[in-house]
């Protein structure tokens, strides 16, 4: 899930494990008066009050459900009401601005998991360490923290978990006897034998060079044990001329420079892939369940969800290989009046029983260790449980998005390589520099 930055820190593209979408939301409730606080004489403590909880995207028969089922149950247990409020997508960063600067929030909300070091230096965000050491909570890995974490500090807490694997043409694997791949040979041999049979214009396994690019960059280099950066006291230091993060750079490069997707789709993004993907001309690519419906949609119903499956990207050191943890988090508003309360909210929304049914009913994978194993015997999730028990994160430094993606930092490193200007060596120490400056600033 991806939010677009605030004016003068940078833009990014609405890119995520939900689609965007359309239509109006209502303001905000007003901020409960002390009178309207006190908790009734009698019965749950905070009877009376009100509470604010945004959700982002727009509302569907299984997410309306869960909503409904999990509002009436805070109601129960706390005596209070909660005031729902659906942000459509294209127009959360809009409203996410405008309440970090004028004080006018909610008092929980929903949130990207990688976009809460932007809003924690916009001090849109309430500390709310204490509440995950404890319950339910303290069973989610710290793993899954590593973007809400700042400073000590804990900011929001993982509700959901989005990852990526390898989505392949099953009838085209069927057709030409090719075993699902489990190693990174094996992925190179499938591809270039798709490429054989289908032709010379089909990526075999398609480069992504787009503004989501280190999705795939970052899972080969974190499987030969590479990083971006690491925080050294109170400084960034960048790591993308380290042998580890330049073997899993060469392999990423290496996928148009061996043949197996074509030099002249540099800057294709997932989408693009996708819609390729779709007109016959991709064998395997880096995505997501969610990608599916798409796929059924721009292929006119010729390729359909039967025809598709998945498998864990192989690391070429052997296993999988880590994937990006993306994923929803919930958070409780700095501004709020009503922090005990969102607190309570938080604890309801995030326990076992409401997390595991929050994942289950949005598509997501559940955060909590038990129930991802589970998965292991679903045909269709286990690939992503695979990925994600391996699960990474990039810097969590607010300008992150700026490297990552607008000024597209190893994305143009990527391509000076493939196009013969500058060595890996050469481009990686640019990169490098830019990156520092980037995070550093």
């Amino acid at each position: 899930m991806k939010i677009v930055k605030i004016a003068g820190v940078t833009a990014a593209l609405a890119l995520g494990v939900a689609a965007c979408g359309g239509g109006e939301t209502t303001e905000s409730a007003p901020a409960a008066t002390a009178a309207e606080s006190a908790p009734a004489a009698s019965g749950p403590k905070f009877a009376g009050q009100t509470l604010t909880m945004w959700r982002l995207g727009d509302s569907n028969p299984p997410a309306q459900a869960y909503m409904d089922d999990l509002n009436a149950e805070f109601q129960k247990v706390t005596g209070a009401t909660v005031k729902l409020e659906w942000i459509p997508w294209p127009q959360v960063n809009d409203k996410f601005t405008a309440a970090a600067a004028g004080g006018a929030g909610p008092d929980v909300t929903e949130i990207g998991n990688d976009q809460v070091p932007l809003w924690v230096s916009q001090e849109a965000l309430s500390p709310i360490t204490a509440l995950t050491s404890a319950g339910d909570q303290a069973q989610i890995p710290k793993n899954l923290f590593g973007l809400e974490t700042i400073d000590g500090e804990v900011y929001a807490v993982p509700w959901g978990a989005g990852t990526r694997a390898v989505l392949y043409r099953k009838d085209w694997f069927e057709d030409l006897k090719i075993e699902v791949p489990k190693t990174w040979d094996e992925v190179v041999a499938a591809a270039k034998k798709i490429q054989d049979e289908k032709g010379s214009d089909v990526d075999g396994f398609a480069f992504n060079g787009g503004s989501d690019a280190n999705h795939l960059l970052g899972a080969m280099a974190w499987s030969e044990g590479g990083d971006y950066a690491v925080k050294e006291g109170d400084k960034w230091v960048g790591k993308l001329t380290d042998p580890t993060f330049k073997a899993g750079f060469e392999t990423y490069t290496g996928l148009v420079t061996g043949g197996l997707s074509g030099k002249s789709r540099l800057t294709q993004n997932t989408t693009d892939i996708r819609t390729r993907f779709a007109n016959d001309k991709v064998g395997m690519y880096l995505t997501a369940s969610w990608d599916i419906p798409g796929i059924e949609q721009d292929s006119k119903g010729k390729v359909k969800a039967d025809q598709l499956a998945f498998f864990p990207l192989p690391a070429k050191t052997g296993g999988e290989a880590p994937a990006f943890f993306g994923g929803n988090d919930i958070a409780v508003w700095g501004t709020t009046k009503n922090a005990e309360l969102a607190a309570e909210y938080i604890k309801l929304a995030t326990s076992k029983q409401w997390a595991d049914r929050y994942a289950k009913d949005g598509g997501l994978l559940p955060v909590y260790p038990d129930t991802l194993a589970s998965l292991a015997s679903d045909p269709v999730q286990a690939p992503f449980a695979a990925a994600f028990a391996k699960a990474r994160s990039f810097p969590a430094d607010p300008n992150w998005t700026e490297a990552g993606e607008t000024k597209a930092v190893l994305q143009n490193a990527a391509r000076s390589v493939i196009e013969g200007k500058a060595s890996a060596d050469e481009a990686l120490a640019t990169a490098n520099k830019e990156l520092e400056d980037i995070l550093n600033q």
